[in-house]
């Protein structure tokens, strides 16, 4: 059903207001119709694909299975869509995402660069008024944001960046026509996930690459390769199979997770089975042994493997020990999956300046110097310095709840949800898998998944009852947050000065709450089922 225009007013009533048109935008469009209700979505991008829209950077690229990563609400859709890899790359998932957004004529009802900037409830009317950039106006019963985990880039924070004069780009925010590096020097500021998936692809092409490290990490092999057409037609033929395992695996997909502890098998089974799953490569190498993540002896051992690998791979001890990650344990920070990651560093055009032995004292107008007197100069500076996880989406739009009250200043001791879903003082404001929920400690599509359909379900029972507005119980929210805290503490994800944005901690002055729920999908929608089956626990309908 497409939005139409209030014959009272210039605003334009719908059912549901959906923020973003990324896997989850576009999943809520498809059921919202499918279940009778009329919505409309808006995203600031020039085409669909939220996070996979705007990361298009070379190197980008998903880090779970391509059948895993998609969608399974269509049957025919699984059976006609061919990956080509078996982990898909930004230029596949975007084409992907547009086939879907095309095949199901989800477009009339798609404001592309259309950025939110205002959502306000309003309490008499008991409905959101919705404000975007272009001075549109929306009114719906329910504001639903899918504005995703990792879709707003942390503020610069990189020294004189302003004074220099030739061209930034950010990972981030890549040029659609892409960047031709050949023969460039180029600075590359960042080495997380974009980073190390970016920095072989540059350096490729530089004439010399000047890579900045502020904390090294861990980076396993992502072993991607195009795919045997016997393995895509066993999964096709059992595709409904391999949905339900991952709808029943902690973490949202197939991962041929080891149920034994480290400690449990001699010294040499333990490096073994490291080894098997470090040439196997990808996340698969997180489920070597059931208690990485729980007992820090067992994550120390996986350390000391990895750590092993790079003295293995890098040719220069120097530059090995330089990218040999302490201080954490392995998985506190996101950990990274790339390829030719460690092998960059044996190139001649490739530098590695160490920001801890070596810090940064400044860019200059045609390169930086360090604290130690070191000149250089660059053509070109690259920044993979991360995201504003999890809040950034919400507090750049100005959402306002009851009373007028601010949703940033409902959050000014970091964010509060109950299940993940939604927020006291904001009645129908669904949140699809962010913060308080598994989100990215699981398979994101999986947890948008499970989202949708709980949000639309309780539509669909709202709607039957006659009731008006859910809204989540301070209490109840108050409790969320302890739980999610108190998971995360029986693991090792909060642990270390790893600086994560899991916790917030790579923004200065952000609220230190620990925002994605440890506990797995699967033990999650027990409990929200739990909370749903005594008539919502937690909410309150009217």
């Amino acid at each position: 059903m497409t939005a139409t225009p209030n014959s009272s007013t210039s605003a334009i009533e719908v059912d549901a207001v959906v923020v973003g048109a990324g896997f989850a935008g576009l999943y809520l469009l498809w059921k919202l119709r499918r279940h009778g209700y009329t919505a409309v979505a808006l995203d600031k991008g020039e085409e669909v694909g939220g996070t996979w829209h705007w990361n298009r950077y070379p190197g980008a690229r998903c880090d779970v299975d391509s059948h895993d990563y998609s969608f399974g609400f269509d049957e025919e859709l699984e059976q006609e869509w061919e990956w080509s890899e078996r982990y898909p790359s930004q230029p596949e998932l975007q084409a992907y995402l547009s086939h879907v957004a095309d095949r199901f004529d989800l477009r009339r009802d798609i404001r592309l660069e259309t950025a939110v900037t205002e959502a306000r409830f309003d309490e008499g009317e008991q409905k959101w008024y919705v404000r975007t950039d272009k001075g549109d106006e929306y009114v719906s019963r329910f504001c639903l944001m899918a504005v995703g985990c990792l879709s707003v880039p942390k503020d610069v924070d990189v020294p004189g960046l302003d004074k220099f004069q030739g061209p930034i780009y950010r990972t981030s925010e890549w040029p659609e026509e892409g960047v031709d590096f050949t023969g460039l020097r180029v600075a590359a500021v960042g080495t997380g996930s974009s980073g190390v998936q970016a920095i072989p692809e540059i350096a490729k092409q530089a004439g010399k690459l000047t890579v900045l490290q502020r904390t090294a990490n861990f980076v396993i092999p992502a072993r991607n390769h195009k795919l045997d057409p016997e393995f895509v037609a066993n999964v096709k033929a059992n595709y409904r199979e391999r949905r339900r395992a991952c709808r029943t695996a902690a973490a949202g997909c197939i991962r041929d997770d080891n149920p034994k502890a480290a400690f449990d098998v001699s010294d040499e089974e333990r490096w073994a089975e490291y080894e098997k799953r470090w040439q196997g490569g990808g996340i698969a190498f997180l489920g070597a042994f059931a208690d990485l993540m729980v007992d820090q002896r067992a994550n120390d051992s996986v350390c000391d493997f990895i750590r092993a690998k790079i003295d293995e791979i890098v040719d220069d001890p120097d530059v090995a020990d330089s990218l040999k990650p302490f201080g954490y344990p392995m998985g506190a920070k996101r950990p990274v999956v790339g390829t030719d990651w460690y092998e960059t560093f044996n190139r001649d055009n490739v530098e590695l300046v160490d920001l801890r032995k070596k810090p940064l004292d400044s860019f200059t107008e045609h390169g930086m110097h360090l604290a130690d007197g070191t000149e250089y100069e660059f053509d070109a500076v690259v920044l993979a310095t991360g995201f504003d996880a999890f809040t950034g989406a919400f507090t750049q739009i100005d959402i306002r709840g009851r009373g007028g009250l601010p949703l940033q200043k409902a959050w000014q001791e970091g964010p509060k949800t109950h299940l993940g879903l939604g927020t006291a003082g904001f009645p129908n404001m669904f949140i699809i898998a962010n913060v308080g929920s598994p989100s990215v400690l699981s398979n994101m599509v999986t947890a948008i998944e499970q989202h949708v359909e709980w949000t639309v379900e309780t539509m669909d029972h709202m709607r039957e009852h006659g009731l008006t507005t859910i809204e989540a119980t301070e209490e109840a929210q108050n409790a969320w947050v302890e739980t999610v805290e108190e998971i995360a503490n029986m693991t090792l994800w909060p642990q270390g000065e790893s600086g994560s944005w899991y916790r917030g901690q790579n923004i200065p002055g952000k609220p230190q709450i620990f925002m994605p729920y440890a506990g797995g999908i699967v033990l999650y929608e027990q409990t929200w089922n739990e909370v749903r089956d005594a008539d919502f626990k937690g909410f309150v309908l009217a």
